[in-house]
């Protein structure tokens, strides 16, 4: 049975109311193929690439908790809207609690509309609110992948519904440059005892590591560059942002870090296998900060919704990441509602010698 969370009574009330450079890879050794892989670009394929001018652009859409006929939606979609036209991304990621009421078909068909209306590919992780209205996991996951434009996949046999790899190419031949890795983070612990947020399970960390495993073999046993999307942040997220002494923190920290209970070690494997160079995710609504700890990035969304729930960050937006072709690490940004850029930044090297 779910357990659900009184982290904000508004959200309570109204829920029930309504770096590395380009990476050459063979893909042909070994019979290996990405497609080939559980949850590897397998379902439309749609080739993630890198422009003409040797640029990849990700925006990063959190929290949007949408209610389809909710006049207190309309902000949502007009965020969305407004921030597609400006940065005109080459992929969307959308990292979990997309909607907030019924009728969830509906709901999930209108915020998802604006990439499918302009073409622009999109993937979907899902959070702990999505499947508490009138359709599950599973379904919501069908409908998603219905929609024009949706890059959604999952992984058979493993915890969650939303695990799945989207791999970027060069510009000019099939070779690998990175691999974004989606999770999903469950909704609520399932263990007896423990009560909270749900985890990333220890079958899920065991795919990722075999994943990982394939594309560093193929890699001449280097690890490949990798970022990772998912909706509720780790325990070690909260243990970054409290530690002063070690961690570089730019952004806004504007409330607890609202992570499992449990520890299921995600963190551990991703340092293990050397990939993973930073995580996104959303989950708190009143965070949108980048921290650099223990040669990790811990990345914050930008609350992107609307007044269905709590929302202290205003105006809303959204993150935006731009990787370079051949170059180290990544840019990422805020932009705002209304056109504003915030939090304009170089990773890792604005972090560094602070």
């Amino acid at each position: 049975m779910k357990r659900k969370i009184d982290r904000r009574h508004f959200i309570k009330g109204s829920a029930f109311a309504g770096m590395a450079g380009l990476v050459s890879i063979n893909c042909m050794a070994g019979g290996f193929t990405p497609e080939r892989q559980p949850g590897v670009n397998k379902f439309s394929g749609t080739k993630l690439s890198f422009n003409n001018d040797g640029k990849f652009k990700i925006v990063q859409f959190t929290d949007t908790h949408f209610i389809a006929g909710d006049p207190r939606s309309e902000r949502a979609l007009e965020n969305i809207n407004q921030i597609l036209d400006l940065e005109k991304p080459d992929l969307v990621i959308h990292t979990g609690d997309s909607i907030f009421g019924k009728p969830a078909e509906a709901s999930i068909r209108q915020i998802l509309e604006p990439m499918s209306q302009r073409g622009i590919p999109f993937a979907i992780t899902f959070g702990n609110h999505d499947d508490e209205h009138d359709k599950t996991r599973e379904e919501l996951y069908e409908i998603v992948k219905s929609i024009s434009s949706s890059i959604i996949s999952t992984t058979e046999g493993i915890s969650g519904v939303t695990n799945y790899i989207l791999t970027l190419h060069s510009s000019t031949s099939d070779s690998i440059s990175h691999v974004f890795y989606l999770f999903d983070s469950n909704a609520y612990s399932t263990i007896k005892g423990i009560e909270g947020y749900g985890h990333i399970h220890f079958d899920q960390i065991a795919w990722y590591r075999e994943q990982s495993e394939v594309f560093a073999k193929m890699n001449g046993e280097k690890p490949v560059p990798s970022l990772a999307f998912f909706h509720i942040p780790l325990p070690e997220h909260k243990e970054a942002a409290k530690d002063t002494a070690r961690a570089i923190l730019k952004g806004t920290l504007g409330e607890d870090v609202c992570c499992p209970q449990i520890n299921s070690g995600m963190f551990v494997a991703m340092k293990e296998m050397g990939d993973i160079q930073a995580t996104f995710v959303g989950h708190d609504h009143n965070n949108d900060y980048a921290v650099y700890w223990n040669n990790m990035f811990f990345i914050y969304g930008r609350f992107s919704g609307c007044d269905t729930v709590y929302n202290d960050l205003k105006p809303s937006g959204a993150r935006v990441i731009e990787l370079t072709e051949d170059k180290e690490g990544f840019r990422s940004w805020i932009r705002l509602h209304g056109g504003e850029i915030i939090q304009d930044l170089q990773y890792p090297n604005d972090f560094l010698g602070d």
